[in-house]
């Protein structure tokens, strides 16, 4: 199917960014198949990380789908795996409108959402509809705090035990920006009491998911604080870690006149430093956690630098507002070229090779 969206693209651009946005999923949810442009092939990508099964290593970031109204449709952009989120406890409204800005001269999006979500028990009952079907990955949900929560363990406990039913991998967000007080959560004193709780909820899911879980890491955060988490994450055995989410710094390489929006940063001027993150949270790991990277991937080199930097799966998300659904094949169809073009039978076998050619770090 031909590739229709830079014909669509300046429609959506003269609406508001969250309003594109939800046209987009209902848009999503609504076509067939056939509408679709091609969706890649998965031949040379599939992987396995915590036993389980991936078509392809790229992945759809949490923020596009927040409440699981298209979960099961995304698969068919060619994804190997999507989640979902982020999920509040109790539904929140969010920040004030407007609070989702493009900055196309920058390729990059800058939100500040504030994690607005229907709550866990209605994301819950979308999930049960979409898992009525076979879905053709697995299926990750982002757990974040409301603002006015009082007690996160608990919180994250009983976000957990409400979605872990209907998820394969929880992924802890304590590095979203437009949370008051969310990444103060990274502090390992803080962390090991919320990954406790999520864990021990998680052990109530059905034994065909028991869901892996992660936690999602700020590309903001102080050197030590890094190697605090990295320890931590050694020490009690985490599933993984997602590096990164978005960012409060500024380049000073942005041109776009909404570059002084409040929020996190996302797109191609993230790139540089999560990957720098995901590679020294590699190095200080030892290789010996699943890392997601995530963070500026707009084309195959980029989620190739991923991988080669440490990263066992991929996800983007801002990309796809610039370039349109075709971009998930042509980064998989590019990026199998890479792998064999450099001598890689499978994902795996490139996973952390800077560090094993040592340029790692």
């Amino acid at each position: 199917m031909p590739n229709f969206y830079p014909l669509i693209r300046p429609f959506l651009w003269v609406l508001d960014a969250e309003v594109a946005h939800g046209l987009a999923l209902s848009a999503l949810r609504a076509v067939p198949g056939w509408c679709l442009p091609f969706s890649g092939e998965d031949d040379g990508l599939e992987t396995t990380v915590w036993g389980r099964s991936f078509s392809n290593p790229l992945g759809l970031a949490a923020g596009f789908d927040k409440h699981a109204q298209a979960s099961s449709a995304l698969y068919r952009l060619g994804f190997g795996f999507v989640e979902v989120g982020g999920v509040t406890l109790q539904p929140q409204p969010g920040n004030p409108k407007p609070r989702l800005f493009r900055l196309a001269a920058d390729q990059a999006v800058i939100n500040r959402m504030g994690l607005n979500s229907v709550g866990a028990e209605v994301v819950a009952r979308n999930l049960s509809q979409h898992r009525q079907k076979v879905l053709p990955g697995p299926l990750a949900v982002n757990i974040g705090l409301n603002k006015d929560a009082t007690d996160p363990p608990s919180d994250y406990g009983a976000l957990a035990r409400t979605l872990a039913p209907y998820s394969e991998i929880l992924t802890i967000n304590v590095s979203s920006p437009n949370t008051p007080g969310l990444r103060a959560l990274q502090d390992p004193s803080k962390l090991m009491a919320i990954v406790n709780s999520v864990r021990e909820a998680a052990e109530t899911a059905p034994e065909t998911l028991h869901p892996t879980v992660l936690v999602k890491i700020a590309p903001d955060l102080e050197s030590a604080d890094v190697a605090d988490i990295c320890d931590l994450a050694v020490r009690e055995n985490f599933d993984g870690l997602v590096v990164s989410n978005t960012t409060v710094a500024r380049p000073q390489t942005l041109q776009s006149p909404n570059s002084n929006e409040a929020g996190g940063l996302s797109g191609r001027p993230l790139f540089e430093s999560s990957t720098a993150l995901l590679r020294d949270v590699y190095f200080r790991t030892a290789g010996k956690i699943p890392l997601v990277g995530v963070g500026g991937v707009s084309s195959a080199a980029d989620a190739y630098e991923k991988i080669k930097a440490g990263a066992s799966l991929i996800q983007l998300y801002s990309a796809l507002i610039f370039e349109g659904p075709a971009l998930v094949g042509k980064i998989k169809t590019d990026l199998a070229q890479m792998l064999r073009a450099d001598g890689f039978a499978t994902v795996a076998e490139a996973i952390g090779v800077d560090h094993r050619l040592g340029g790692g770090r």
